[in-house]
């Protein structure tokens, strides 16, 4: 048991420990109830509560949203299209998301998947500055898929 200043008082019983929390007129929080014994502390509730939720706050402001963003190509898309693309992917880069870049085979295309793999690749070239391949150019279905992320050297 844990007493208001946060001294270690020792192994209480529990109604022991109710009562000094009660003469106190202060609540007794179990803090670590997996342990062996338990862990109790002389607090006010509603005071262990709002410092739960500042860390959990806290906590929450440190984490990274990362978005992912999808691109689709075709397999014979011109060479401005791709620039356009490729702008657009850089964009999305620059802001911190993941892209995932496809390219959807239709009908006698599905034969050529090289030509995919080929756009796929001076894809790549256009925003190597601004991301790195995560996961190489895989046939998934109809479409092959490829997904960038963010450079973190900068």
């Amino acid at each position: 048991m844990i007493d208001e200043e946060g001294n270690q008082v020792g192994v209480v019983p529990k109604t022991r420990a109710q009562e000094m929390a009660f003469d106190k007129k202060l609540d007794l929080v179990n803090i670590a109830p997996n342990s062996k014994p338990p862990v109790c502390r002389i607090t006010d509730y509603g005071k262990y509560r709002y410092e739960l939720m500042k860390k959990e706050k806290e906590a929450k402001k440190k984490q990274k949203v990362i978005n992912v963003k999808e691109l689709r190509l075709t397999p014979n898309i011109e060479s401005h299209d791709l620039n356009t693309k490729a702008n657009q992917g850089i964009k999305f880069l620059d802001n911190g998301d993941r892209v995932k870049v496809s390219v959807r085979f239709r009908g006698r295309e599905m034969g050529h998947t090289e030509i995919g793999r080929e756009v796929l690749g001076d894809f790549v070239n256009l925003i190597s500055e601004h991301g790195v391949v995560d996961k190489k150019p895989k046939m998934e279905g109809r479409s092959m898929v490829m997904f960038l992320s963010p450079n973190t050297d900068k």
